[in-house]
């Protein structure tokens, strides 16, 4: 396994394309199901060492009010101050302290996720699907990406018990990314 902590200046930059990238969530409803959900607005840029990704650095943030489970009136209420308190906390933030390779095409990505006001340390397992060039000659990267963190942990507390026992809300959340990255054009020196 290797574990690396800094970038290196002969990183390149690329873009997150929200286009064609996803950040989907899955969590517990009433002990016997799971709810489904996605942010519909985010943003990030991979500081990618194409020689050894694990020498590669993440930045991501979210916009908390673009929340969506396909229920209006469920959105609203994670919207509040009882979930993401999304007037107060505007965004979660993601930043990576280190890529450890676990495969040739395996890695986990760990840094501190911020939600609300707590940080915590998480561990996304990710997969690299790889480079393609773009018919407009646009040079693009895949990653899919999986996790679970504790909502608790982040101040998402509200819950309510369930008449036949139980609680309305689990408290595991499954995060699946789906990320295709643009690679950021070169800045000619003037």
């Amino acid at each position: 396994m290797t574990t690396t902590t800094s970038n290196p200046g002969n990183a390149s930059v690329w873009n997150i394309d929200p286009a064609h990238s996803g950040v989907n969530f899955s969590i517990r409803h009433m002990v016997v199901a799971k709810v489904r959900g996605r942010f519909t607005k985010f943003s990030g840029t991979v500081s990618l060492d194409e020689a050894d990704l694990t020498r590669s650095v993440i930045e991501a943030s979210i916009d908390t009010a673009s929340i969506d489970t396909s229920t209006a009136q469920r959105d609203e209420h994670l919207r509040s101050a009882d979930f993401f308190d999304v007037a107060r906390f505007p965004e979660i933030r993601f930043h990576s302290a280190r890529v450890e390779r676990l495969a040739s095409d395996r890695y986990r990505v760990v840094g501190a996720l911020t939600i609300k006001e707590a940080t915590r340390e998480i561990a996304l397992d990710v997969e690299f699907g790889g480079r393609a060039t773009d018919p407009w000659g646009n040079q693009r990267a895949g990653f899919s990406a999986k996790g679970s963190i504790d909502r608790k942990d982040f101040g998402l507390n509200w819950n309510q018990v369930l008449e036949a026992g139980g609680l309305l809300v689990g408290d595991r959340v499954d995060i699946e990314l789906e990320v295709q990255a643009v690679k950021a054009a070169a800045t000619k020196a003037a």
